[in-house]
């Protein structure tokens, strides 16, 4: 197990290496990633990632939820109470899902995946749960339909077994 003192020490090493030295809230590449909080798929390093160049919001599966979607309204919110505008133009939403996930494990708990998805449990089959290049194409249409307009949304799935990123959606922008 790794307890506080290890965490304080590692922290003090990061610490001083100075690496947030100057970081903004927004992030340095105009990225968000929506991705599984599994501890094989970690956003940054899966995609060369560095310190503050992304935003990632991590959940069960990976999957656009409502919460998720409402987590994405605050973020907005935040960007324009910091800058007093929408953010840039470029921004960029990446759904990153992964092989083996375990919540495809969950099909026999509709309930608990009803409540995850808000929705009733007889709309389940729709989200797609056991398949995540589906998944993705799902979440991506979803994403669409609540970002802003201009903005780039993609999807990919990471093979936990090979440690590659296939594009299951190309980047495109969100259409007014």
């Amino acid at each position: 197990m790794i307890d506080t003192n290890e965490l304080i020490r590692r922290n003090a090493g990061f610490a001083e290496g100075g690496s947030f030295a100057g970081l903004r809230l927004a992030p340095s590449g105009s990225l968000t990633v929506i991705g599984c909080v599994d501890p094989r798929v970690d956003p940054s390093a899966v995609l060369g990632l560095e310190l503050g160049e992304a935003g990632v919001i991590r959940n069960v599966g990976g999957r656009v939820t409502p919460a998720t979607l409402r987590t994405l309204g605050m973020l907005a919110k935040v960007v324009q109470a910091r800058t007093g505008g929408p953010g840039p133009a470029d921004n960029h939403y990446v759904v990153l899902q992964h092989t083996d996930c375990g919540i495809t494990d969950l099909p026999p708990f509709p309930e608990l995946l009803a409540e995850y998805f808000e929705v009733p449990a007889e709309d389940l089959a729709a989200k797609a749960v056991t398949d995540p290049f589906a998944a993705v194409r799902l979440d991506v249409e979803l994403l669409k339909r609540h970002l802003r307009a201009g903005v780039f949304v993609s999807g990919l799935v990471y093979d936990v077994a090979t440690g590659l990123v296939d594009v299951v959606v190309p980047p495109a922008r969100v259409a007014a």
